[in-house]
């Protein structure tokens, strides 16, 4: 099992930054890939920014560019530094773990809680 706990949403102006961060627990040793994702009200979730364990980095069209995506293993932590922000990136944002399972090949995904960003004046 695996824990994740986001922090860092909240109320910017446009053109602002932001830093979150989500620290994982449990079976970290088992973590293949973390990554952030989003859902404004009434869209889908989608997909903002992976990492792996090796630092190898995946971005949506939309933030590259602005959205940096970070992780620090000794911490087992994984960040997201949003720069430039505009309105449109107002939505709750996921962090993501994949882990490995005890069955060889299969993974199964965690989730955190969610947390709020609004870019507004």
């Amino acid at each position: 099992q695996v824990q994740l706990v986001e922090s860092g949403g909240g109320l910017v102006q446009p053109g602002g930054s932001l830093r979150l961060s989500c620290a994982a627990s449990g079976s970290t040793s088992s973590i293949t890939l973390m990554g952030w994702y989003r859902q404004a009200p009434g869209k889908q979730r989608e997909l903002v920014a992976t990492i792996t364990r090796g630092d190898s980095t995946n971005y949506a069209n939309s933030v590259k560019g602005r959205f940096t995506i970070s992780r620090d293993n000794a911490k087992n932590t994984v960040y997201l530094q949003m720069n430039s922000l505009k309105p449109e990136d107002t939505a709750v944002y996921y962090c993501n773990a994949v882990s490995m399972t005890i069955v060889p090949g299969a993974t199964r995904p965690y989730w955190g809680q969610g947390t709020q960003v609004t870019v507004s004046s």
